[in-house]
């Protein structure tokens, strides 16, 4: 059974930096692709980034690519996300999610997380 929790998120300003964390506390996280997605008030959950089985191939939503990192330790059972360069437009609940392929649509992946806000002012 897989059980994500995030943390991490928090308030901070534009330009600063923030990584969340996203835990799995059952046995199987190697067997998951792994995702963040994000949902500001109002609108629909959105791709952010996703990351293979093993640490290596990863894929960014354009909004976030060259700002944000997904990356995943295995041992730890924990996939991260650290966002540079924020923007209030990053503003949102992040979820993190486990699939079986590296998807950007909700319904691929299997596993939610409950969420963590991230808010940045500017």
């Amino acid at each position: 059974q897989v059980q994500l929790v995030e943390s991490g998120g928090g308030m901070v300003q534009a330009g600063d930096s923030l990584r969340l964390s996203c835990v799995d506390s059952g046995r199987t996280f190697s067997q998951y692709t792994m995702a963040w997605f994000r949902q500001a008030p109002g609108q629909e959950r959105e791709f952010v980034a996703t990351c293979s089985r093993n640490p290596g191939n990863t894929y960014y939503a354009g909004s976030v690519k060259g700002r944000f990192t997904i990356s995943r330790d295995n041992a730890k059972n924990t996939v991260y996300l650290h966002m540079s360069r924020l923007k209030p437009e990053d503003t949102a609940v992040y979820y993190c999610a486990a699939g079986l392929t590296m998807a950007t649509q909700r319904h691929e992946y299997l596993y939610w997380g409950q969420g963590t806000q991230v808010t940045v002012s500017s």
